[in-house]
């Protein structure tokens, strides 16, 4: 009789173990998923930001080129009789411009969506799931 209760109890301490291996296996494994989808998401964000910063000094290079020589342009056109005013009226459109730009700018970054934010919504979803599960 005495062998019973040691057989359940081993039989048990063993089903035990294996179930807190199976439960940290998961969890490790939960937790390189979620390390993936970090990964990921950085990689993403930091090409983006990239991408938009290159593409940004292209087009404000490219647009400061062309309104500069516009202005030239108006200046030596009205160099004999208002070259004054001229210089004036260009000198207001490059300040224009850069409001603008300087508005659109701050749009575009207070558009952007939050930073890793897949990745929290995921570990929200896992804490919730393990909450249930308690």
């Amino acid at each position: 009789m005495s062998a019973l209760p040691e057989d359940d109890s081993r039989g048990t301490a063993s089903g035990l173990f294996k179930s807190l291996n199976n439960f940290a296996s998961t969890l490790v494994n939960v937790a390189h998923t979620r390390l993936q989808l970090l990964t990921t998401e950085l990689q993403e964000e930091v090409q983006r930001a990239a991408e938009l910063v290159v593409w940004a000094f292209v087009s404000l290079f490219a647009a400061l080129l062309a309104v500069f020589l516009g202005a030239l342009t108006v200046i030596f056109y009205f160099w004999d009789t208002h070259r004054l005013l001229a210089a004036l009226i260009t000198t207001g459109v490059f300040v224009g411009l850069s409001i603008c730009a300087a508005l659109v700018l701050t749009a575009k970054l207070r558009g952007r969506p939050p930073l890793l934010d897949d990745t929290l919504a995921e570990l929200a979803k896992d804490r919730d799931q393990l909450r249930g599960h308690l």
